[in-house]
């Protein structure tokens, strides 16, 4: 395909109308849809599981959960007001107008209820129940083994998933929810050693997981 503009020298009797061109490529994608949707109905009836707000994916996602200025999970979420647009406290504390529509802040007020759901949704990001049944209970039967709930990883792991939200606060300056996700991403590690036992994969990942909570430490203090 040429890189000229479709719009130069239209004078010229050899030049191609451009609503042509933009009819083909029109067709084009509507064939390569029709393609892409007979491939889908022709697989098996698998669906593999995915976070709701698209958080699994490596590409960047910027849900509705999410600060538009860090562009991470909302920490100690609050709203300008009169606009009721919602951001990071820390985040819109640097601003007069709203980001998203430019009216005057009056005035900040925290939204308690939307940063619960925030935090619910950390908390069972990437993980779904499964139960096991504990055999090694002696003196029960198979019909009475006790059954205990674990979670397991279905998309994004819990752990890169809240490194990923901490760099993304880390680099737009918003430190304590940098500080937090880093936090939860430690307690989840040295939980993981209790259980499993001191490897050098969790030790490495405990390590660099506290060198960035000590550089966000050190910036804000």
């Amino acid at each position: 395909m040429s890189s000229l503009c479709p719009f130069a020298n239209l004078s010229r009797s050899k030049d191609v109308c451009p609503r042509k061109i933009e009819e083909k490529h029109y067709e084009h994608r509507v064939r390569q849809s029709n393609q892409g949707n007979k491939e889908e109905s022709e697989a098996p009836n698998t669906v593999s599981p995915k976070c709701p707000f698209g958080y699994d994916s490596h590409a960047f996602k910027l849900g509705p959960l999410s600060c538009v200025i860090c562009r991470a999970l909302l920490f100690e979420t609050s709203k300008c007001l009169p606009c009721s647009h919602k951001y990071c406290k820390v985040c819109i504390s640097r601003f007069k107008d709203c980001p998203i529509c430019g009216a005057d802040i009056e005035r900040i007020e925290p939204d308690p209820d939307l940063q619960d759901v925030v935090d619910h949704f950390i908390e069972g990001h990437a993980r779904i129940k499964r139960s096991t049944v504990n055999s090694d209970i002696k003196g029960v039967t198979e019909n009475d083994q006790v059954k205990s709930v674990v979670y397991e990883d279905v998309s994004l792991e819990r752990g890169t998933f809240l490194v990923q939200q901490a760099m993304r606060a880390f680099q737009a300056q918003n430190l304590k929810s940098a500080e937090s996700r880093l936090s939860l991403c430690t307690e989840d590690i040295r939980d993981q050693i209790e259980r499993s036992g001191c490897t050098s994969e969790l030790c490495s990942q405990l390590g660099a997981v506290l060198g960035m909570l000590g550089d966000c430490w050190s910036f804000s203090h």
